[in-house]
């Protein structure tokens, strides 16, 4: 292993091949220190993808939402802050996608196509998430003639009955707004979007995962995204199917899926059921943002709004919003390679939390019930399902 030298002048001696790192063009470096080791930490407009909440409005009232135990606004982003975001992307050489979703229904902003027509001129990949409810003719074949890659529709059961529960809306209305998204991509010649489902996994649905492979193949759906819920209330505490301890996994498929002259097969993405030692963030990991209807910049949709929920193990919890700045004061680049939000992904990076689960102290600790941790950072990724592929997200 390569050695650092200490000179009795104080200078550092790196070892050559690390000398050339730190001399590249433009590297800067936040120095930091955590249980006596140095760290450096860089700073690099290394970021990949952007989520962005055009609202904070939605047309539902889900029973399992975080909108139900929020007190945050409902409002829409102003386009002069969503066109000052695109213009700085381009300080950004590996930001490739736009997520298009948030915790509002993206299609209650007027100016939707706008972000979508501007977002596809600066070339980035879009992904829009919606509950597919607002979507109509017209607009479907604007997404088509815009080129959105990815459509993301939540599909919470298969049943009329099973999905109106959940989403207080009629599953009809979503069924055939899909049909039209078909139609609009046939007349168009176009394979774009692809189209993904989403399905919260709940005790009042799990009966109908099986059946929803089955589903996509007619609606022509390349991949469906199954999470767990997140009991935001204890109404939803009994509707939790994952735990501490090993549970049965969900039911697994495939299902072909025609792409112009060929057939590709539909992907089922499952989450974890338990709780487990391997941790890890892919927000962080795919060097991911979000940014807020008011021009916020959090981590991950985790720590974007005010709210609470409740732990694997029952209790309740009290999330406040991680700002690490907002670009209405400050450039995104200036944001992102700052001293604070560089240090934090590199705590998520080596997940240096404990493990609030696993803690002999968890019953009395009532710093969880703050969403903080005894290792010094807060706010605390340590009881996180979303670290632990218990919540997915597009």
């Amino acid at each position: 292993m390569p050695k650092v030298i200490l000179s009795r002048e104080g200078s550092i001696k790196f070892p050559e091949e690390f000398t050339r790192q730190l001399k590249q063009p433009h590297n800067e470096w936040w120095l930091d220190r955590r249980d006596g080791t140095v760290l450096l930490l860089p700073r690099l407009p290394d970021l990949r993808k952007i989520y962005v909440e055009p609202s904070s409005h939605c047309n539902l009232s889900c029973r399992m939402c975080v909108r139900k135990v929020w007190d945050d606004p409902d409002d829409l982003m102003e386009m002069d802050l969503f066109y000052k975001l695109i213009s700085e992307t381009k300080k950004f050489p590996e930001l490739q996608r736009i997520v298009l979703s948030g915790l509002g229904e993206p299609l209650t902003h007027p100016d939707l196509l706008e972000m979508i027509r501007v977002s596809r001129e600066r070339g980035l990949t879009v992904t829009l998430g919606s509950n597919g409810i607002l979507l109509d003719k017209a607009i479907l074949a604007e997404l088509v003639k815009l080129g959105v890659d990815r459509l993301v529709i939540s599909l919470d059961g298969t049943k009329p009955e099973t999905y109106s529960a959940i989403r207080g809306a009629v599953i009809s209305k979503v069924l055939d707004n899909i049909r039209l998204l078909n139609e609009a991509k046939k007349r168009q010649s176009s394979l774009k979007p692809a189209l993904c489902i989403e399905f919260v996994a709940q005790k009042s649905n799990i009966s109908e995962l099986a059946g929803l492979t089955g589903l996509a193949s007619k609606l022509g759906a390349s991949r469906v995204i199954v999470s767990n819920v997140l009991a935001y209330s204890k109404e939803m505490v009994d509707e939790i199917l994952y735990g501490y301890g090993p549970r049965a996994p969900f039911t697994t498929g495939s299902w072909p899926v025609q792409s112009g002259a060929w057939v590709q097969w539909g992907i089922l993405a499952l989450p974890r059921m338990h709780w487990g030692s391997e941790q890890s963030c892919r927000f962080v990991k795919d060097r991911s943002v979000v940014i807020g209807w008011d021009g916020g910049v959090s981590p991950c949709y985790a720590l974007s709004h005010n709210y609470s929920y409740f732990s694997i193990d029952g209790r309740r919890k009290q999330v406040s919003r991680y700002s690490l700045g907002n670009i209405k004061d400050r450039s995104l680049l200036e944001i992102w390679t700052s001293e604070e939000y560089c240090r934090f992904r590199n705590e998520v990076r080596d997940f240096h939390f404990p493990s609030c689960p696993d803690c002999d102290l968890r019953e009395t600790c009532d710093l969880r019930e703050q969403n903080g941790g005894c290792w010094g950072w807060n706010p605390s990724c340590a009881d996180c399902l979303w670290a632990q592929g218990i919540i997915r997200c597009p």
